[in-house]
């Protein structure tokens, strides 16, 4: 009896995982056929971007793409206790949190009738499908479309913000987890649409590192030793591998774009996550302070290496 309900779950879960695979690509596919055209939308209220005066010039752009939690146009993985973090401690940044890194068509999944009722008795189906959206994001055959949909959701969002391109003023998009796949897909596009410097800063980022990141200036990878989640994509995906030299990642890689920060022994998920605020650190920081703080000091940084050579670095 028991082989039997196991045999009928595991076919259960087969299908569903057949099912979110064809619906994953159905929009991608949606959106190349330009059957529908994505949105920007917000809900009333929901401001297009926060932080620095709307009235001048910030220092940078900084864009926040969530991990598989995102569902919704709020900040859903931690209650937005990062992004707000950010915005406290550095007024000079104009930040945008509510970019669907999972939906060409920048619809919010949490907001589309079919899952109200799954959301309620089914809700790891909302994590799956963005799962999914990961692998087809990392796919050869969709990863061109994936790449400029999302990369253009991205720059729509911040002309809306303010952004105006060959300002010159730097974009940084924040990822943690799956979102380093559609940020470093989004490189190129951002590129044609702003001409903006862009620096990338990945938060345990899984990946496939097969994105040309060339129009990039700077990656910073945040890693820790206790992320095994952020592992198991370099050995999954060959492209992370030294033996494909010639994969975007190996590349930026081999002309010093990747620099590594350990942020250990922090996890992906859990109580002592990157972003967990009450995990503490020998000196007294929560993990969520440490990385908020390296964040913003990564930017600091790098804002004054490019003020100091009067011009966007390398």
């Amino acid at each position: 009896m028991i082989e039997l309900a196991l045999l009928l779950l595991l076919g259960g879960l087969g299908l569903v995982l057949i099912a979110e695979a064809l619906l994953a690509r159905y929009e991608v596919l949606v959106y190349a056929a330009g059957w529908r055209t994505p949105t920007i939308s917000r809900p009333e209220g929901m401001s297009y971007a926060r932080g620095a005066d709307p009235d001048r010039p910030p220092d940078a752009y900084l864009v926040y793409l969530d991990g598989i939690g995102k569902r919704r146009f709020h900040d859903t993985r931690d209650g937005g206790r990062l992004v707000k973090a950010l915005i406290n401690r550095a007024p000079e940044l104009r930040v945008l949190g509510q970019v669907q890194p999972y939906s060409p068509l920048a619809v919010p999944l949490a907001d589309r009738p079919v899952w109200t009722w799954v959301r309620r008795h089914i809700g790891l189906l909302l994590f799956l499908h963005n799962v999914m959206q990961i692998f087809v994001a990392a796919d050869r055959r969709y990863r061109p479309l994936y790449n400029r949909a999302v990369g253009a959701q991205i720059a729509t969002e911040l002309l809306v913000a303010g952004y105006r391109p060959d300002s010159g003023i730097p974009v940084v998009l924040l990822s943690y987890s799956g979102g380093a796949q559609v940020a470093s897909g989004a490189v190129n596009e951002l590129w044609f649409q702003l001409r903006t410097p862009l620096w990338l800063i990945t938060l345990g980022g899984f990946h496939n590192g097969a994105n040309d990141i060339t129009h990039a200036q700077h990656l910073d990878r945040l890693t820790s030793a206790g992320d095994w989640i952020e592992r198991v994509g370099t050995w999954i995906f060959p492209q992370r591998w030294r033996l494909f030299r010639w994969s975007g990642w190996n590349r930026a890689d081999r002309e010093g774009k990747i620099t590594v920060h350990r942020l250990d022994p922090a996890t992906h998920i859990g109580p002592r996550s990157y972003i967990a605020p009450e995990a503490r650190l020998p000196d007294g920081r929560s993990h969520l302070d440490r990385t908020t703080d390296t964040v913003i000091a990564l930017i600091r940084d790098r804002l004054s290496l490019t003020a100091e050579t009067d011009g966007p670095l390398p």
